[in-house]
This record gives structure tokens, sequence and C-alpha cells, in this order.
């Protein structure tokens, strides 16, 4: 798709998946975790399931089976269901805190720090997560990332890919869709955006799921296709 990226203001970033590395974070940690407690289960399945459960979460949130509630909040109810279905008991309640922000501690994909930093050069770049506030502010400062602003779905109490969380984003920006561009390693967030007016750039990440669960690339008809968030920036002219 052939489009003029020079009405661009700002740049807005999913991050679960496409700025940071859930899947290794959530293992390296629940490794230690483990060790600490004495917990011996396969947390790469744990992490997988954990993931697994956020958009069915979001779902009953969005046909009102359950009340609004944060990220933060459905990570919880998940993580409650896996500590019984792993069979991990005698967790304090200050342990089971500590496990659940471990999405607060996210590390950042090898490219993300810096290709934000070039990219910031020109552009405001944003968060647009379903993350909630708190978390992503927490995630800016454990991996260092650079962002001019950090908006969430929260703000608009829907969850992405509601179009009310991408128009709100624009709208506190000061900004038409148009001069906003969504990047994102998932063509069902890119979608939604374009769906309002947003211009897109697909960043695939195939080791979101981890070394054994490779995903293969998902053809989009987005605005610029780039390899991670450097190829982006060169791709956009900034030096």
């Amino acid at each position: 798709m052939q489009t003029s990226h020079t009405n661009v203001k700002a740049l807005t970033f999913d991050v679960f998946g496409t700025v940071v590395d859930w899947y290794s974070s959530i293992v390296i940690e629940g490794e230690k975790f483990g060790n600490t407690h004495s917990i011996d289960i396969d947390w790469a399945q744990f992490a997988l399931k954990w993931r697994a459960g956020y958009g069915p979460a979001m779902d009953k949130v969005r046909r009102g089976e359950l009340p609004w509630q944060n990220i933060d909040a459905l990570h919880r109810l998940i993580l409650d269901n896996l500590l019984a279905e792993f069979k991990i008991v005698g967790l304090s309640e200050t342990h089971k805190d500590h496990l659940n922000r471990v999405w607060h501690r996210l590390k950042p994909w090898p490219d993300a720090v810096n290709g934000l930093a070039r990219l910031r050069k020109r552009y405001i770049v944003a968060t647009l997560s379903n993350g909630n506030i708190a978390l992503l502010t927490n995630m800016a400062k454990f991996a260092g990332l650079p962002w001019d602003c950090i908006l969430s779905a929260e703000l608009t109490q829907h969850y992405k890919p509601d179009p009310e969380v991408y128009q709100t984003a624009a709208a506190l920006l000061g900004l038409s869709p148009n001069e906003v561009m969504m990047v994102a390693a998932h063509p069902g967030d890119l979608r939604a955006s374009q769906a309002v007016g947003f211009q897109t750039a697909l960043v695939p990440r195939p080791l979101e799921y981890g070394p054994d669960n490779v995903r293969e690339v998902t053809a989009h008809a987005s605005d610029l296709v780039a390899g991670d968030f450097n190829e982006l920036a060169d791709l956009l002219g900034v030096k």
C-alpha cells in the first residue's frame, strides 16, 4: 500500500510482543521465582497459558460478563486460575502480587530502545496498549523505553481492537487519525486502527511466543513493513 507519510506526526505502539519480549521475560523470571519458592513446573507452558488467557478475559469485559477492570486485574484472575491448574500452593499474597507484576518488568526487544529513540527525533512516540497506565509506566522505567506519552486502553474503558481506543488516542494527541501511524506486530491491531483512519506499520516479531513457537509473518496491507524499529526509522527517513 503506497501512502505518503509526510503528514504523520505521531507513532503509537502496541507494546506486548511488539516492543517487549513477554515470553522470555516471564520464563526467566518464573524460573528464578520457582527456584526461590521450590516450584518445579514448565515455566514456558505457564507463560504461554498466561498470555493465552488475555484475549478471552478481555472478551468477557467486552461482553459485560465481567465489570470493567484493568489488565493488572485481568492478569491476576488468569494467574489465580493457573496457580490452581499447576497445583502451586502456599504463596503469600505478597508473592502472588510480585509474580503478577512480572508484566511490569518485561524486557524490550534488542532494537526497541535505540529504535524508539531514533523515531522520537522526528515523531511523537507513544504507547497504545491494553496495558494499564501504571503497568506501562513501570515497564518504561524498568526497560528504559523513551516514550513521549503513555496512552492506554484504560483511558477509554474499552480494549483494543475497539475503535474507541484508537479514536481517543488521536484526540488526546490533538491529531486527526491520518496523522497517526499505528506500529504493531499483530495484524488485527493494525486492521482496527486502519478502520478509523490511522496509517500503519507492521513490525513482525516471529519469536514472540518463544523459539519453539516461531510464528510465520502474516501478510497484511500495511503502509510500511519493517523488520525492526531501526528499519522502520530508515524507511521513514530518520537518521
